[in-house]
């Protein structure tokens, strides 16, 4: 008669452990923070240095709805609601990439600031046209 199979249950719980472990002892010190500002929402993203995203958030998200998404008050709320966990991770220094025409790009870059985070250069990234679309033909009267 074959004998049973036995499962190591300790080997599965040491593995969970050390998996959740490792989650929480990811410091991160150097980051970019991404900041896009339409006129009708503001998205915050915060990578390492590597690209790799850390955390975001976005005013729909943080309970912004319809024309409020797009107010410098929303963007100021959404950038320290993505910076915060950050910054009990222990992030000092940042670099932030700011790209779009919104109303939420001042508010945004006050907000990092005044978080604690150090930042080390401020770029703006907003795509501008060079010679823009061909126009339409002249209208045939």
């Amino acid at each position: 008669m074959a004998k049973p199979i036995r499962k190591n249950y300790s080997s599965i719980l040491r593995r969970n452990r050390r998996a959740r472990l490792r989650k929480n002892i990811r410091k991160i010190y150097k980051g970019i923070i991404h900041v896009q500002a339409s006129f009708s929402n503001t998205i915050v993203t915060i990578t390492d240095l590597g690209g790799r995203v850390v955390t975001g958030a976005s005013a729909g998200a943080c309970g912004f709805k319809a024309r409020r998404k797009g107010t410098p008050f929303a963007a100021q709320t959404t950038t320290e609601e993505a910076i915060k966990p950050l910054v009990d991770q222990g992030m000092k220094r940042a670099s932030v990439l700011i790209k779009g025409v919104g109303p939420g790009r001042d508010a945004a870059l006050r907000a990092i600031s005044r978080s604690g985070v150090r930042l080390s250069s401020i770029r703006d990234i907003t795509p501008v046209p060079h010679n823009g679309c061909r126009p339409p033909k002249k209208r045939r009267t």
